[in-house]
């Protein structure tokens, strides 16, 4: 029994590091562009292209929550038809927001409104190509989907960088950008292709599956979008309150936050299961957050070290924020440890606990309007608030988990 336990194991292993694999491809790809886009647009043009890769990455959020609602309802014996025609409606809805939302972005943030149409433009692209990868996610295939991620990065990033390369502009690169998004969401569903024998088995009407799945993907929606805002505002405020080469130094410098952020994702994905577990949460979730903090503390060392660098890989024009890297790359892992401590409270149900993160965000950007005028003033507020909010969220999580551990199994639920 334990052999065939351990032979079950690998496959899982081997998928979860191509998985891994992926992603940190298209997350290694994502910093190269913000490295190379600082180097080559400078301080006077980088500011307009981080702000609104940040927006951009905001309206990510309905993209992730429909990834999730797809590989669920999949599951579950929806048909992938159905999936597939909810993934078009929800595009087209995005991209009706967009036209609503260019105009207002464009001057909110005093950008060329050419820059803010093809960094928004993307959204309904990422919608179908998360569809696609919750299509493959539910479907268990699980190595073509870390094929999809990588080069799904890979796609957006290089048409960009040859762009930026040859001396084109922020809007340039941004169109380019888009367009490779809306190749790589025609290369997934190549990659997705005809459901197996496993996805084909659901039954599920488009009725059923628009009446599941709307509900389903705000709830998701708002859970993810309070841990992005609350990550990516800071980039959106700084355009406001900062001149342009400050605006674009900070950007820069949270490239070290975004490191720190994404590094440790896999602790969640590896520790979930048992986070969902009530007997087992409360450990899982110390657990997490301990390693998610360890991987913080040599995020941040690393960050101070390498600090020297940032001036010869960016450009001397960046040599003042050297100092303060460890103070992003801080940001970044507290963030880590946030998204840890929610990602917990899905799994036992408890949404809710986003409004927290919420409330947490109006602080931030208030403190930021009303007092920061600095880059010092501005990462130490953010890291600060995140900190406050992080500490509080962990607390009701353990404190629930804690709780819940507490109660009886009953018999039926036993393990034979």
């Amino acid at each position: 029994m334990a052999s065939v336990s351990a032979v079950r194991r690998f496959p899982v292993v081997a998928d979860l590091t191509l998985v891994t694999a992926g992603a940190m491809t298209a997350n290694v790809a994502g910093y190269l562009l913000q490295l190379l886009a600082g180097r080559w647009l400078g301080v006077s043009g980088y500011s307009e292209f981080a702000s609104l890769l940040a927006v951009q990455l905001l309206c990510a959020v309905p993209a992730l929550a429909l990834q999730n609602v797809v590989a669920r309802e999949l599951v579950r014996g929806a048909s992938v038809g159905a999936l597939r025609g909810l993934q078009w409606r929800c595009a087209v809805i995005v991209a009706g927001v967009v036209a609503v939302l260019v105009p207002v972005v464009t001057n909110a943030l005093n950008v060329g409104v050419w820059a803010c149409a093809a960094a928004l433009g993307a959204a309904p692209a990422l919608v179908l190509l998360s569809g696609e990868q919750g299509v493959l996610q539910g479907g268990r295939q699980f190595r073509a989907l870390g094929v999809v991620l990588g080069a799904a990065g890979m796609l957006r990033v290089a048409p960009a960088l040859v762009v930026l390369a040859v001396g084109g502009g922020a809007a340039l690169a941004l169109c380019a950008a888009a367009l490779g998004i809306a190749v790589a969401a025609v290369f997934a569903r190549f990659v997705a292709g005809t459901p197996s024998a496993r996805a084909r088995t659901g039954t599920g009407e488009d009725a059923v599956v628009h009446a599941i799945g709307v509900l389903p993907v705000l709830r998701a929606a708002q859970v993810q979008a309070a841990l992005m805002a609350l990550s990516s505002t800071d980039l959106i405020v700084v355009r406001m309150v900062l001149d342009d080469a400050d605006a674009s130094r900070y950007a820069l410098g949270t490239i070290a936050a975004k490191i720190a952020f994404w590094l440790p994702q896999a602790v969640g994905v590896v520790l979930y299961p048992r986070m969902a577990q009530p007997t087992h949460s409360a450990r899982a979730i110390r657990s997490a957050l301990a390693v998610l903090s360890g991987i913080g503390i040599v995020a941040v060392a690393c960050a101070a070290l390498a600090a020297p660098l940032a001036p010869l890989l960016a450009g001397h024009d960046y040599a003042p924020i050297q100092g303060l890297l460890w103070l992003f790359a801080l940001h970044g892992a507290i963030l880590a440890v946030l998204q840890g401590a929610m990602l917990s409270a899905i799994a036992v149900d408890r949404t809710a606990l986003a409004a927290l993160t919420w409330l947490g965000l109006a602080v931030e950007v208030t403190l930021m309007v009303s007092f920061a005028r600095s880059i010092p003033t501005l990462i130490t507020t953010v890291a600060s608030v995140a900190a406050v909010t992080t500490l509080v969220v962990a607390i009701i999580v353990l404190r629930t988990a804690d709780r819940d551990s507490g109660v009886p199994i009953r018999q039926s639920e036993r393990l034979p």
